[in-house]
């Protein structure tokens, strides 16, 4: 009964923090070419929420020197699924402890994956009520589409950059209850990268094989993702997003796992956001065997149409490494 629990445990993502060397850029882009609305401001942190987020805010931004992850954030499905999770994460050695909360959330106890990702599961959150003058005729939506910029719809997923991949596949699968859509085996059959879902999508956490340091236990951001729901929307927002100057690493193209279409884009503060179009297919049945691709097979699995990806998508994550070949 505890392992069928625990398949249920954590229900879904509820807000990434992000670390900038540009506060004002990063917000900049965010509100003004995303169509993302400023919820508060807190010190060195500005938290962010796109239309259809149902919580207080889906983005944290946050004043660093650097680029890079703060953290992750997951809910549980229940306050007894959180109490199991947690008992589960301390005799794991991951946990770090609980914190008191967080503008629009309560207590969350804090771990870390095997490259220092640092991670938060929590019960309690605040549900986004929009004023009056936001709020839709839309029963089933938190507020109107935003008139500025070019509306994202909602946080979708991240992927981190590891050099523990089965550590990362071994913890969030037997102490979170994870499940494993699809992933990319090497020759030696350990993973190269793996795609973790709680939800019927086929990613909320992915997980990929760093090839930019050989540094071990510095965790690195890849990207994280927000969803459009067309693929006309790619094209649309990448005339925006040229038009203000703003670097596009790669795309429209379709990816090969998860059927989605994307685009990516560095945010001023250094940071790669994907933006996703048609977004893929959903997984309904109970006994999904994980779709697997071959090392060989990587760019299809990446990319089934488009032009080439550039060295930078294999190796460039946030904070740079100076080391890299890609950081100068």
């Amino acid at each position: 009964m505890e392992n069928e629990l625990k398949k249920f445990d954590v229900a879904e993502l509820t807000h990434m923090e992000i670390y900038t060397p540009n506060p004002d850029g990063t917000a900049w882009f965010f509100k003004e070419i995303l169509g993302m609305i400023e919820t508060a401001r807190v010190g060195q942190s500005v938290y962010l929420r796109a239309y259809e987020d149902t919580y207080q805010h889906s983005l944290k931004v946050t004043e660093r020197n650097e680029p890079g992850l703060g953290h992750m954030s997951f809910r549980a499905s229940s306050k007894n699924a959180l109490d199991r999770r947690v008992r589960d994460l301390e005799k794991s050695g991951a946990g770090i402890g609980w914190i008191d909360g967080d503008i629009g959330h309560g207590p969350a106890y804090q771990f870390v994956t095997p490259d220092n990702h640092l991670m938060e599961i929590l019960w309690e959150i605040e549900e986004y009520r929009a004023p009056e003058s936001e709020r839709t005729v839309l029963k089933n939506r938190p507020q109107k589409r935003p008139t500025k910029g070019y509306p994202v719809r909602r946080l979708d997923h991240a992927m981190l950059m590891s050099k523990d991949v089965t550590g990362n596949k071994n913890l969030f699968m037997n102490e979170l209850g994870f499940k494993l859509s699809e992933h990319i085996v090497k020759d030696d059959g350990t993973d190269l990268g793996i795609w973790l879902r709680v939800t019927n999508t086929v990613n909320e956490l992915v997980f990929t094989e760093d090839d930019g340091t050989t540094e071990k236990g510095l965790g690195r951001l890849h990207h994280f993702a927000f969803l459009y729901g067309n693929t006309q929307n790619l094209y649309e927002v990448a005339e925006i997003l040229t038009e203000n100057g703003l670097e596009i690493e790669a795309g429209p193209f379709k990816h090969g796992i998860s059927q989605t279409t994307s685009l990516y884009v560095y945010e001023p503060g250094g940071n790669r956001v994907e933006l996703y179009g048609d977004p893929g297919y959903l997984i309904f049945n109970p006994e999904w065997k994980p779709v697997k691709w071959s090392k060989d097979e990587v760019e299809k699995a990446i990319m089934f149409f488009g032009s080439p990806l550039p060295e930078s998508f294999f190796k460039k994550g946030t904070p740079q490494i100076k080391s890299s070949l890609l950081s100068k």
